[in-house]
């Protein structure tokens, strides 16, 4: 038996684990260790969501933004971004694609682009639901205050991505210029939980200067959180940003943490991202195996997906593409799961 199978079972049991424990799972990890996990994250997931897989349709539809994050390719200092924004028309044409393709959850997501006032952007809420009412509305558009969260919510939207990166200030310094704040994000989380989203965190994997003590931070900053969704992915240095020398993040790190956050979380929606797909070709069937649910195809227009590159070689076209959902459907029902038709929300999420 592997020297950690005593606190795996501890963590499906009890959901968590002490500071220490955590740091021990990665620091004594094994392969012996590691599949006996991988096996129980993935029947966890199938008991509570079975073999589905639901996919999002997600639309970047602006690569501006106020930020200068160390690690993101469209941070505001790169002048090398080729910039854009979509229309409110080109916007809706994506989710009138989408929908034809079956999609029923639209994700929007793009940098911090105060360009879109909060009043256009609730009336393209309120057009995206009135054309397809049967559809979700997911947000990732970052740091807002509570009002405008307030303004979306009550406009329809149903969802929001915010990923934290990193609980610990001090980490969280190392990645971002100082006025960003983990205190403020976390702020930005509690706000979206309380006004009644479904909420999303997450953190990247193998960021610069990540120790193991961060990555337990991490996972006891979600078990106190409770979120609905968790997005995680490897760490994928970009050229034109100052991180540009920095190690990538481990590929089957990445996987360990996804089968530890099912055993902690067996409700919670949890993509295998587009970074997995990016540092192995087999990362997102390889990430339902390690206990995920979500994958999320670009409906964004062809001539914008190379321009929004948070990172370098990222996925942009053939099945990672919404228009080859033949193709995606196939892979996923190869490994025994199929791609279904439903807004997937989150089990014991009731709209207020």
């Amino acid at each position: 038996m592997g020297t950690l199978r005593p606190l795996i079972d501890k963590l499906q049991v009890e959901r968590t684990l002490t500071h220490d424990e955590f740091v021990r799972m990665f620091t004594e990890r094994n392969p012996e260790d590691s599949e006996y996990m991988r096996a129980l994250a993935q029947e966890t997931a199938v008991a509570n969501y079975g073999h589905d897989i639901y996919l999002r349709g997600l639309i970047e539809f602006t690569n501006y933004c106020r930020n200068d994050c160390l690690y993101c390719g469209i941070r505001r200092s790169n002048d090398k971004a080729e910039r854009y924004r979509l229309t409110t028309e080109e916007i809706l044409e994506c989710c009138d694609i989408g929908y034809g393709f079956g999609l029923r959850t639209f994700v929007l997501q793009g940098g911090e682009d105060m360009t879109y006032k909060d009043d256009d952007f609730c009336e393209l809420i309120r057009q995206i639901k009135k054309q397809h009412p049967d559809c979700a509305v997911t947000l990732s558009v970052g740091e807002r205050s509570r009002e405008t969260y307030e303004k979306y919510y009550e406009a329809g939207a149903d969802r929001y991505l915010l990923r934290h990166e990193t609980s610990s200030p001090e980490h969280y310094a190392m990645l971002h210029p100082a006025e960003l704040t983990i205190e403020n994000r976390k702020r930005c989380l509690r706000d979206l939980k309380d006004i009644g989203f479904q909420i999303g965190a997450g953190f990247m994997v193998g960021s610069p200067y990540q120790t193991y003590d961060y990555l337990a931070e991490d996972f006891e900053y979600l078990r106190e959180l409770d979120p609905h969704m968790i997005g995680i992915g490897p760490f994928i240095h970009h050229k034109d940003t100052p991180f540009r020398d920095m190690p990538d993040g481990s590929y089957e790190e990445t996987l360990y943490c996804l089968a530890i956050l099912r055993l902690m979380f067996p409700r919670v929606l949890l993509p295998a991202t587009t970074a997995l797909g990016t540092i192995n070709p087999l990362g997102r069937e390889e990430g339902i195996r390690h206990g995920a649910n979500v994958i999320m195809p670009s409906l964004s227009p062809k001539d914008v997906r190379q321009k929004y590159l948070l990172y370098d070689g990222k996925i942009c076209t053939g099945e990672e593409a919404a228009e080859c959902h033949a193709c995606l459907e196939g892979r996923i029902a190869r490994i025994g799961y199929r791609a279904v038709s439903s807004r997937g929300d989150h089990a014991d999420w009731v709209r207020k």
